[in-house]
């Protein structure tokens, strides 16, 4: 590689990093700002709005001298339990649906059909099937992160070159051979990009399942300090989702970048 075509790459990744970077920075700071200015005017109380570096100290107090570790490491097992689940189902599912016309036919409108049910409604169907504890916890979160896997299977199984698929097939290439050195290579990208959006959701089914049906992590720990009006608690909180939620998003996100490089 030349220096003159070097430079060139190195300022296309620096004009890459400033166009991902600095506006979400740059609108962070902005909303920072504002909320700051909002709370020292008195325009909002501090009983609904605590105050930027209030929330901080709160925060870090929390993680370093309170139990907001423990709550999380809770949701956290939840999520990703009920993660594997719907991890284990939709993918062979989704598979099914993208080479059988017939299971096509059949499953799709059902799949379609479960994304009506809200999941505050099956959380207490679950407590009443399987009892309380990680287990219906689990399931909930996985009928959350179930729909987003499947459709992108399905969307990156059936987008795969045609003639790409002919082309091995007649090289003699089996089944199993077609999968694992084909199909699941090519359609890995949109694969990893619903279990992206998946993971994300995994979050909210652990906290609405834990505030229906109980639990030791972060969505009993809101139900508490709901019922106590410790609002900058609720926020406190709401931040860890949050952080843990962007985590989970970008370990995934991290992977799709390192399967795309090579």
């Amino acid at each position: 590689m030349t220096a003159a075509a070097s430079g060139g790459a190195l300022a296309d990744r620096r004009r890459t990093l400033f166009r991902g970077v600095l506006p979400p920075l740059v609108f962070g700071l902005s909303l920072l700002v504002v909320w700051d200015i909002v709370t020292r005017t008195g325009a909002v109380a501090e009983f609904y709005l605590p105050a930027p570096l209030d929330l901080a100290r709160h925060f870090l107090d929390d993680v370093f001298h309170g139990d907001l570790v423990d709550y999380t490491e809770e949701t956290v097992w939840e999520a990703l339990a009920g993660s594997g689940i719907g991890i284990g189902v939709a993918l062979p599912l989704g598979y099914l649906i993208a080479r059988s016309e017939i299971a096509a036919a059949a499953l799709q409108p059902y799949v379609a059909a479960s994304q009506a049910m809200p999941a505050v409604a099956l959380a207490p169907l679950l407590a009443l099937w399987i009892g309380y504890g990680l287990l219906p916890i689990a399931v909930l979160c996985a009928l959350l992160v179930f729909f987003p896997i499947i459709v992108n299977t399905v969307l990156g199984l059936r987008s795969l070159d045609p003639d790409v698929m002919g082309a091995a097939r007649v090289d003699g290439v089996g089944w199993w051979g077609m999968l694992w050195y084909i199909e699941l290579p090519l359609a890995l990208p949109s694969v990893l990009a619903g279990v992206r959006n998946g993971l994300t959701l995994s979050i909210t089914g652990a906290v609405v399942g834990e505030f229906v049906m109980g639990g030791d992590g972060l969505g009993q720990l809101l139900s508490v300090q709901r019922q106590e009006a410790d609002t900058i608690g609720l926020f406190s909180t709401l931040v860890m989702l949050g952080l843990l939620a962007a985590v989970l998003y970008g370990v995934v996100r991290l992977v799709e970048r390192l399967v795309q490089r090579d």
